[in-house]
């Protein structure tokens, strides 16, 4: 990990760059045009890059260490992958230092002006976390099955999680909030665990709602048969071995 910034920043914005490639430069120049038209310009971007272990340095994770190189608000993360995407968030996470730190997926499929909006809401409303949920979707009949069937599960599982669209970003946390979560997921269950973990220390929660575009990652989504069966048996894991020694923690912290 490449640390340039000097001082802790307001705005961390943590972006999972696996897989997004040449994409990313104009991704991040988007996101940072948008971020100073928005009067935000004490902020910092943690471009994670992390690559498999059975493969050299990929594009991708070369890309997001030229960036770095030339932008002192850009930190790199970049390592080979002992996980997937939970693993990767839970790595760009540990390295953000704001006072506010976001997450976003960095294939485009997201609005980045959701970084403005999510980040005016918890700094101007004075939430704990404010997440987006996702009402219009263009990315095809499969991947909203998935989403419907996991949202469906996932509420009747946990119905003191009051949230919808769980896996839906951005999402953006003080770091009060943050330091006080204990993720461990190392897969696509970690935006679940932040909500249920949100609601066990009765965290006060946001939503603001969003469109979801088409992928344009070559070879489609991640999401696939292996990754929604993922969702069901750690929906069924967490909620019958984890989710009641993880409420009673958080109860006693907070006698």
């Amino acid at each position: 990990m490449e640390k340039n910034i000097q001082h802790d920043p307001e705005y961390s914005i943590v972006v999972l760059c696996y897989g997004a490639g040449d994409s990313i430069p104009d991704f991040v120049e988007s996101m940072t045009r948008m971020l100073l038209q928005n009067s935000i310009h004490d902020y910092q971007l943690v471009l994670v890059g992390n690559y498999l272990e059975n493969k050299r340095i990929d594009q991708t994770a070369r890309i997001v260490l030229e960036l770095a190189k030339k932008n002192l608000r850009i930190i790199s993360v970049v390592e080979k992958k002992d996980g997937m995407m939970g693993w990767d968030m839970r790595s760009g996470l540990a390295a953000a230092t704001g006072k506010y730190i976001s997450v976003i997926d960095g294939d485009g499929q997201m609005p980045i002006e959701d970084l403005v909006r999510v980040y005016q809401k918890i700094k101007n409303e004075n939430y704990d976390l404010v997440k987006t949920v996702r009402t219009t979707r263009g990315d095809g009949v499969w991947r909203k099955f998935v989403s419907s069937a996991f949202n469906g599960l996932f509420r009747l599982l946990f119905p003191l999680v009051r949230a919808e669209d769980i896996n839906s970003k951005p999402k953006v946390f003080t770091r009060a909030a943050y330091k006080r979560f204990d993720l461990r997921s190392d897969d696509w269950f970690i935006d679940a665990e932040i909500m249920i973990q949100a609601s066990n220390l009765e965290l006060k929660v946001g939503e603001v709602p969003t469109y979801f575009r088409a992928s344009e990652r070559e070879g489609g989504s991640f999401i696939n048969l292996f990754t929604f069966l993922e969702f069901l048996k750690n929906l069924i894991r967490f909620r019958f071995i984890q989710y009641s020694s993880d409420r009673k923690r958080a109860r006693e912290s907070q006698t």
